[in-house]
């Protein structure tokens, strides 16, 4: 028995235009997929003013760009006020801790250890202009409200 070859089947380049079926000359319109709508995302809020900061030995943590948003200078008197995971700080005339010649806050170690943070921690600063405020969030509080809010990260809202 003779040997017969078959023509291999070679697809049509993809930059080829198929014509409709029945209709020559006529150009197919290339399908896509439908994309899932997304919610908006919500951009920085221009009454906010963002910064990260290491909190050293001394219980000192520091941005510039942060103190100078809220106006504060050196000297100014400042209370705190402690929440799980954060330390506020509001200018006060009456206040018992002052801004640095170098415009470091100075959170005080009680005040540090109720709100769990430590040396070497690294920290969200969020000042607030219009209420003449400074809080500093831990990277652990932060970490927890993007990972209640994320779906891809293991324990997100999966909903």
């Amino acid at each position: 028995m003779a040997e017969q070859l078959i023509a291999p089947v070679i697809p049509a380049p993809a930059s080829r235009v198929q014509a409709w079926p029945g209709e020559p000359g006529r150009r197919q319109a290339a399908r896509t997929l439908p994309l899932p709508s997304l919610p908006a995302v919500p951009g920085s809020p221009p009454d906010l003013v963002y910064g990260m900061g290491r909190i050293d030995r001394s219980g000192r943590v520091g941005d510039r760009a942060i103190t100078q948003a809220l106006n504060w200078q050196a000297g100014d008197r400042l209370t705190f006020t402690a929440c799980p995971g954060a330390a506020i700080a509001r200018r006060d005339p009456h206040g018992m801790i002052s801004l640095s010649a170098r415009q470091y806050v100075a959170i005080p170690a009680a005040l540090c250890h109720r709100c769990g943070l430590h040396p070497g921690d690294r920290v969200l600063l969020a000042a607030a202009p219009a209420q003449d405020m400074l809080t500093a969030y831990s990277l652990a509080l932060v970490d927890e409200a993007i990972r209640a809010r994320n779906p891809f990260i293991d324990g997100g809202d999966q909903s």
